[in-house]
């Protein structure tokens, strides 16, 4: 039975409570409500029979509630809920620990074998003593419980929303051996596997060359034709493709509703390689994004889906960026960043995209996934390349990447990245350093403040990127300098990603093209990034 003792961090109960009573979707994931009566906790929007209130307790995260001997419900299905924000202002020791947890959440930050204590306070720069003290300060777990939480509700959408065997399922949510996995199972749920599939039961039957399919949460308002919008709008032949209810592209000019994105995308883990596609399309009244994965990717599931979170921004939390900058852009509470699949495929095409318009990036991106990505067979029409791998970018000469319209700068650029990813010394994903990276690709030739800023706010997903010497961002704001840009800024940390966002989607009339102090800089519009 779940033990008596107080969260570790304080939480309005009251508020806690009436938000479970309203099933209010906005605190989904910032919360979790244990009922001592049943042994069970739930997210707040769960839509069981409310139970009475001297019943609940509320945690802010779900490895304090099983650290307490409670078990997630299969119903509103604890693993389906959206991060929690990881991000801080406040003091150095909570920064830390939400950092670790960061990159304890971010599977592509580590190895096959997963993040220890050891190897997350080596990349923090502390001793795992230190790391384990302040963790369990901020958190009331361990970095181990922390981490063992995290895997097993990987585990649990798997088993709930797959029917790939158990042995997979274990493996692609970082267990070393089926019995470690069955174990931890039984331990922590008071059932094995096989009986957790039996009681929440499979959408999809899974099989060969049919897709997986599983739910991803997030939290309203979220301006779902934006977000589709930017991507289509970038859409690259022969990789991506957006449709409306039709099946078709959005018409130019038109204001449709997006309901679906499909694209290619290949995952290496160690010296593997696993390629294949997936849908993404929205379920806005269940605050819920369906996401369709081919079967060859199942391997590296829990990276497809933390992808798939990023591209679309899934674990925001507008009510604290809205706090801080509704004041200033009040059109854009449903904004999100857009995010990618691939950091290697955001650096080119923001390389691609300089001082040019969307639609000429637009060509010269499907000019290089002609020319240089891998022929791959999928079901959906139009996907049938594979992004570009850095191996093939480093190694293409300047003729061939002349003769697609590339100038020789952009080669330049273009060439030292792929060759810095390709040997492994630039990571550009979600778990990485954001300011030792933003620094290493600076040191490259034709990659300023502007493109690195860019790549940090949408491969390294750094909320407080913000490239201040954008000509349109600044007429935005209304100011001349990139100074006066950041010191108008400091009030919207650490969200001033967004805030980058909401200027550019702000109404006004269509800006010059920006050219950016010391570097060549993408044409900006008002409806979004070029890149």
């Amino acid at each position: 039975m779940p033990t008596a003792h107080a969260p570790t961090e304080a939480l309005e109960s009251d508020a806690c409570y009436l938000a479970m009573k309203t099933h209010d979707a906005r605190f989904d994931g910032s919360f979790f409500t244990a009922v001592t009566s049943t042994g069970i906790y739930c997210r707040p929007v769960c839509r069981v029979k409310l139970p009475r209130r001297e019943n609940c307790r509320f945690f802010r995260h779900a490895a304090q509630a099983e650290a307490e001997g409670f078990r997630p419900c299969l119903r509103c299905r604890p693993e389906l809920a959206p991060r929690a924000a990881s991000w801080s202002t406040e003091d150095a020791s909570r920064i830390l620990a939400l950092q670790a947890a960061r990159l304890i959440d971010e599977p592509d930050a580590w190895a096959e074998e997963g993040p220890g204590a050891a190897q997350i306070a080596a990349r923090l720069g502390v001793s795992d003593r230190h790391l384990r003290r302040i963790f369990e300060a901020q958190f009331g777990v361990s970095p181990l419980q922390y981490l063992q939480t995290r895997r097993l509700l990987a585990a649990k959408q798997l088993i709930a929303d797959t029917r790939l065997p158990m042995t997979q399922v274990a493996l692609a949510s970082g267990f070393a051996s089926v019995r470690r996995f069955n174990a931890a199972f039984v331990e922590h749920y008071g059932l094995n596997p096989s009986a957790l599939r039996r009681a929440g039961g499979a959408s999809v039957e899974g099989g060969e060359g049919k897709a997986i399919e599983v739910r991803l949460g997030f939290r309203p308002p979220y301006d779902a034709n934006a977000m589709l919008g930017f991507f289509a709008r970038r859409a690259l032949r022969g990789v991506e493709a957006v449709s409306t209810s039709d099946g078709k592209e959005p018409a130019k000019g038109s204001t449709p509703t997006y309901v679906k994105l499909a694209r290619t995308l290949r995952i290496a883990q160690g010296a593997q390689a696993h390629a294949g596609w997936l849908q993404l399309r929205f379920d806005l009244e269940r605050e819920q994004m369906l996401l369709s994965v081919s079967d060859s990717l199942a391997a590296v599931l829990p990276i497809v889906i933390s992808r798939a979170r990023a591209l679309f921004d899934l674990d925001a939390e507008p009510m604290a960026i809205n706090a801080a900058l509704h004041a200033a852009f009040p059109h854009g509470d449903g904004l999100r960043v857009p995010g990618t699949v691939d950091g290697f495929e955001l650096a080119v095409r923001a390389v691609l995209g300089q001082q040019i318009t969307v639609a000429a990036a637009r060509t010269l991106g499907s000019r290089l996934v002609e020319a240089f990505g891998e022929p791959i067979a999928t079901p959906v029409d139009g996907l049938n390349r594979l992004f570009p791998t850095p191996a093939a970018i480093a190694a293409a000469s300047g003729n061939a990447l002349g003769q697609l319209g590339i100038v020789r700068q952009r080669q330049t650029a273009l060439q030292a990245i792929a060759r810095e990813v390709a040997a492994g010394k630039l990571a550009l994903h979600a778990g990485a350093d954001v300011p030792s990276t933003i620094a290493a690709l600076q040191e490259l030739p034709g990659i300023g403040a502007w493109t690195a800023q860019y790549i940090a706010m949408r491969a390294l997903r750094w909320p407080d990127a913000f490239p201040a010497g954008d000509v349109a961002l600044q007429k935005a704001l209304g100011v001349t300098t990139a100074r006066a840009a950041s010191e108008a800024s400091q009030a919207w940390r650490p969200w001033r990603s967004y805030a980058v966002l909401r200027a550019w989607h702000a109404p006004s009339p269509s800006p010059s093209p920006c050219v950016a102090a010391a570097e060549p800089s993408p044409l900006i519009t008002t409806a979004g990034l070029t890149a």
